[in-house]
């Protein structure tokens, strides 16, 4: 697994060199596409040897991409995230944050998988309806790591760009609880903390509290532990920058080992250290430093989950009737999308309502990302796994490349017209 993952890194880093070289587009967006292409020509091999082509699947077949992302990448690329966030920006638009990530992915959930299920019958593809919910826990929640860099480049206003950013970081923690909590009524409680007993309203409440509410406070926890430390030795940036590395990996091992949200924890954590940060008491030297190193591991661990997410194009199974439904969850998914930010909308106070226009650039840049492809392959095969994949695939591969490309156009004739 070294050895693969050691290669998977210096690929990353090659594509990284193209695509500033030849495509200069979007770290994210132009890695992705070159992973695709490369993921193309080895696809290519069944034409030149077959034999060839299936020992370069089952190498990608090796790749376990939701342990590297759950259990290595994620608590890295939140943490790198939300250092940068503006703790007071945040807390102007906590009640729209709040609402998006929490209301608004319930909703966007119970609308992608009601209409996923209609519609997938309707074709003939038959996903329960549990199902169909579990598809809509996992593709709703969108992804800090896709859209912070673009945001940056659209010129979106800082109101706006705090919402969105706000809600990626918050949602992702919020959806996984979600999608865990569907996927065990889906197996009819079985792998619950509740030994396969049938899952009750109550039960399911409670999870999610104590999930939720407990990555919280253990985020709470290590963002004064973090802040302690930089009013501690904040003489001593190389110190700092390993202390906050100590926190992000051992606050989210801790996270999993006491069974509560590490990408909450982590996401709290980081934004009270950043905004220590921000302090005019804190040394340059330490501001740099801490900056500087968590941009380094942001842009290159970016170029790695997209690489991952790239190749994986190679153990799908195309299908027409796939292909088809994956071209209906993509509206049904953007739909869904806007009719949640406009529910959530609706919950706001008079001067933190968001007109037709923004919602139409909260929608497109709801951007969809490894989180919820690493939450389809957890899906164990009797769970409909393999359509369920290539559809959540195929709307995460649409909402980088399209939206991705296409966002910052988009702000520009909204707010000039």
């Amino acid at each position: 697994m070294f050895a693969i993952f050691s290669l998977i890194v210096a690929v990353s880093a090659l594509l990284s060199f193209i695509n500033h070289k030849v495509l200069k587009l979007p770290p994210t967006i132009g890695v992705m596409i070159l992973s695709i292409v490369v993921s193309g020509f080895l696809g290519g091999l069944q034409l030149i040897n077959i034999n060839w082509f299936h020992q370069v699947c089952s190498v990608v077949v090796e790749i376990d991409f939701r342990t590297i992302l759950f259990d290595f990448l994620l608590g890295f690329l939140l943490f790198a995230g939300a250092i940068h966030v503006n703790l007071n920006n945040l807390l102007e638009e906590k009640r729209p944050v709040i609402v998006f990530a929490t209301i608004g992915i319930l909703i966007s959930t119970f609308l992608v998988g009601t209409m996923t299920f209609y519609v997938s019958n309707w074709i003939g593809i038959e996903l329960s309806y549990i199902q169909s919910l579990v598809f809509g826990a996992l593709i709703s929640p969108t992804d800090p790591v896709a859209v912070l860099g673009l945001l940056q480049k659209a010129n979106v206003s800082k109101k706006l760009e705090i919402k969105i950013i706000g809600e990626s970081l918050f949602n992702d923690g919020v959806g996984i609880v979600v999608f865990l909590t569907l996927l065990t009524i889906a197996n009819g409680g079985e792998g619950s903390h509740h030994g396969g007993e049938s899952v009750s309203a109550l039960t399911i409440a409670k999870d999610f509290l104590v999930e939720g509410g407990g990555g919280i406070a253990l985020g709470l926890l290590l963002g004064y532990i973090g802040i302690w430390f930089l009013k501690a030795i904040s003489d001593e940036p190389i110190i700092e920058v390993h202390i906050t590395l100590g926190i992000v990996m051992a606050g989210y091992a801790l996270a999993q080992l006491i069974g509560v949200s590490g990408a909450l924890a982590i996401v709290e954590a980081g934004i009270m250290i950043g905004n220590r940060l921000s302090k005019q008491d804190v040394p340059e030297a330490l501001k740099l430093n801490l900056n500087t190193f968590w941009k380094i591991i942001d842009e290159v661990l970016n170029a790695i989950l997209f690489v991952l997410i790239g190749i994986e194009i190679l153990v799908l199974d195309f299908k027409f009737s796939f292909l088809l439904l994956s071209a209906l969850t993509i509206v049904i998914v953007l739909v869904s999308r806007y009719l949640a930010s406009s529910a959530g909308n609706r919950l706001q106070r008079q001067d933190h309502l968001c007109s037709g226009r923004e919602l139409m650039i909260l929608t497109w840049a709801g951007l969809r990302g490894g989180i919820s492809i690493a939450l389809a392959l957890t899906l164990p095969i009797n769970q409909n796994r393999e359509v369920i994949l290539f559809i959540t695939y195929m709307v995460v591969v649409f909402s980088i490349l399209v939206q991705g490309l296409s966002v910052g156009n988009l702000v520009k004739y909204l707010l000039k017209s």
